[in-house]
Order: structure tokens, then C-alpha cells, then sequence
């Protein structure tokens, strides 16, 4: 089968779910709404930068375009305004390169990871090209809501997606209010494709538990979701009680929104702000940590929940629907209130202190991984969906 993935090239979600694929033979190409870096397993990759996203520049970047996201990065609540309102009429432009690229490449199957700005680009995508629009993270409960451009254009992609995957059931449900006909197929999967156990396992063997204890925030800054400022509140409080623990932030190194957090609570000696790292490198991050934090206002299935749970770091969560999709408070996690440091330092506290609470925890996440995220499972899901899309035996 000849498969379009429209995607940001750059993501280790794109990669990873290109990567599920590769035993299956298809021809893959991909549209990168992002300049990126050559995709293994992709036969051509075509750069469509949808939404100004070619301010973000490449994986490898130059100057002007570091420049450009340290701007974005620096005005992140104004960047994301400004995208949601013209963002979606920069893919009028590209519809006619689209169509062009499309009859280039004779796809059997389109498949969109994501509705802002990919579904929009894809629900260009002639009526005789099956189509599948993934939705994750705040598809919806963020990005759809801004503000009614990015209504109508996710309303668009909806009507027009033969297919739809999310990653939480609620995402299913919801994506009927946007127009999304529940007639045809739709199914939840996790957006990375599934988690490899074996080469988890093969990364953090031999890693234990790091002397101070570690907690790990595994976010970085996403705008208008994860609650930041109630993490950071809620370190001087732990530190009260437990004053050697370490606090490790992957994708923060030079955020100035950490830096002005850690300068104003005076907690330098207890936390470490790193630079993008590798998904490798998370895995032992987690390995070396007790707790996971992951608090937010509204999320889907976060990648790092499923690799948390995998590796037997305990998962502390903001309270909300898509989490308790995978997270039951208090057997297999802990959910807080997403606003209150206090209630989260409390949590934190308890996975800290309580080892049978953690080991029974592991227990029960690596076997619902096991069941319900394994990338064999996953990929076999996978195969069964495209196979009804195009009619391929697959």
C-alpha cells in the first residue's frame, strides 16, 4: 500500500508511529508541516509549513530561525493567539500544491496525525483518497475551542475524515459534537503508535533509583495545558519535609518562565532544567526517578504517561477525564487537583515515602501497557483500520 502521513517530521510522535509501521512494507511518504531531518523508513519526505511553522525552523536550525523560536518561545500566549486565528488560512494557499502533490504520489491512503494544522491540510484531500485524521493531546479541548476559525477548520477535517483515530475514548466521543459522522470507523489508540517493551527494557537495564530521590517533569511548556506554575508552587513544600529530593525538567533549559519560577521560590540547588534530550535518555530519566508529574487543565493520552507507567515511575496527574482513561487514583497513580500545589506536594509526598504503594502501582501499569498499549497490539489495530479504509488485506 502507497501511505501519506501528513505530520511535524520533527516529532518523536510522527517517528515513532512511521516506525510501528515499517514492519507492515508500505511505501510511506510524509508531508512535515515542520522543516525536519530525514525520517527513517520514509520514501520521500515533502515540507509543507503550514501556519508559519517555518519560524520554528529545522531540527538542525540556523541562526534566524533560532532567533525566531526563541521569540516564539519568549511570547508563547501571544504566538499561539496568532496562530489559531491565521493559521488556518495559510492552508488556502497550499491547497493547490496539495492536490498537485497528491496526484504525484498516488496515494492508496491519506493519514493526518493531528487536526491543527495537518487534518486541516488533509481535508483538502480529493473524495476518491481514503482519509484518516488522528486526533490527541487538545485537539479539541484547546486548540478547537480558541476562537471560531479553528472551529470551522476542525469541523471541515471532521466531515471530511473517512476514518478517525484518537487516542482517548473521549476524544470519540466528542469529535461527534464537531461533526465527525459516527457511522463511519473510528477507534482509540495510543498517537505514538504503542510502546516497545523490549527496547525499553533494553535502554534502562541495570538503571536503579537515584541517591537523592528524583522526580521528574517530563512536559516542558505547552501552551494553555500543563500547570507549570502548580508544580513548581509545590516544590518549596516538598522540600519542607524532604529537603534532598531533585527535580529534573527535561525541554526547559533557557525557558524563562522556569528560570523566573526557580529564581523567585530559590530552589536552584534541588532543580535541574535540561536541554531537549533523547527519547532514549527520558527512559532513564524515568528509570533513575520515584515520581512522574504531569499536571494539566485538559490533555489527551500524554506519550510520557505510557512510558512512566512502563518503566515503573509513579504517575502523579492532574484529575481529568483522559487520564482517568488509564490512571485509577490511588491503585495505580495519584490524580490532583491540576490548580493546587498543595494537594500535588501531598501526592508527591506519598510516592516519595510509600514503596508498597509504588510497587503495587508498577505492577498494574506494566500490565496495562501490556494489554492495552503494546506496539504488536497497537500495530495489529493499526493494520485491521487501514485494511477497512482502502480494502487492502493487509
Amino acid at each position: 500500500m502507497k501511505l501519506l502521513i501528513i505530520a511535524d517530521g520533527r516529532s518523536p510522535i510522527t517517528r515513532r508511529w512511521i516506525r510501528m509501521l515499517q514492519p507492515l512494507e508500505h511505501t510511506i511518504d510524509l508531508i512535515s508541516t515542520y522543516p525536519c531531518q530525514p525520517v527513517d523508513g520514509v520514501n520521500e519526505t515533502i515540507i509543507f509549513p503550514v501556519a508559519f511553522a517555518n519560524l520554528s525552523g529545522s531540527q538542525a536550525g540556523g541562526s534566524a530561525k533560532v532567533t525566531g523560536r526563541r521569540m516564539v518561545s519568549r511570547y508563547r500566549g501571544l504566538a499561539a493567539t496568532m496562530r489559531h486565528w491565521l493559521g488556518p488560512m495559510t492552508i488556502n494557499r497550499l491547497e493547490k500544491d496539495y492536490l498537485a502533490l497528491l496526484e504525484r504520489l498516488e496515494p492508496d491512503l491519506v493519514h493526518a496525525l493531528r487536526i491543527p494544522y495537518e487534518g486541516m491540510l488533509a481535508s483538502r484531500t480529493p473524495a476518491e483518497i481514503p482519509l484518516v485524521i488522528s486526533t490527541w493531546g487538545n485537539d479539541f479541548t484547546y486548540h478547537a475551542i480558541s476562537n471560531g476559525v479553528m472551529g470551522s477548520a476542525t469541523r471541515r477535517a471532521l466531515l471530511r475524515a473517512d476514518g478517525l483515530m484518537a487516542d482517548t475514548t473521549r476524544d470519540l466521543r466528542i469529535a461527534r459534537t464537531w461533526s465527525f459522522n459516527p457511522g463511519k470507523p473510528a477507534v482509540s489508540l495510543p498517537g505514538n503508535g504503542g510502546i516497545d517493551l523490549d527496547e525499553m527494557e533494553s535502554i534502562t537495564r541495570g538503571i536503579g533509583l537515584s541517591v537523592p530521590w528524583h522526580v521528574i517533569n517530563p512536559r516542558g511548556f505547552r501552551s494553555g495545558s500543563v500547570r507549570n506554575d502548580t508544580f513548581f508552587k509545590s516544590i518549596p513544600l516538598i522540600l519542607s519535609l524532604h529537603p534532598d529530593v531533585q527535580f529534573v525538567c527535561p525541554w526547559m533549559a533557557g525557558q524563562a518562565e522556569a528560570l523566573r519560577w526557580v529564581n523567585k521560590l530559590r530552589i536552584f540547588d534541588n532543580v535541574s532544567l535540561l536541554p531537549m534530550i533523547s527519547q532514549a535518555e527520558l527512559w532513564r530519566e524515568f528509570a533513575r526517578s520515584l515520581v512522574s508529574v504531569s499536571v494539566s487543565e485538559h490533555d489527551g493520552t500524554p506519550n510520557s504517561l505510557l512510558e512512566a507507567m512502563s518503566i515503573g515511575c509513579l504517575p502523579v496527574c492532574g484529575d481529568i477525564e483522559s487520564i482517568r482513561e488509564w490512571i485509577t487514583n490511588g491503585e495505580n497513580g495519584i490524580l490532583v487537583d491540576p490548580t493546587d500545589p498543595y494537594a500535588l506536594a501531598e501526592a508527591v509526598q506519598r510516592g516519595i515515602t510509600d514503596s508498597d504503594f509504588r510497587r503495587t502501582a508498577a505492577e498494574r501499569n506494566l500490565e496495562i501497557i501490556r494489554t492495552r498499549a503494546e506496539v504488536s497490539a497497537v500495530r495489529q489495530q493499526v493494520v485491521e483500520f487501514y485494511s477497512r479504509m482502502t480494502g487492502y488485506a493487509l
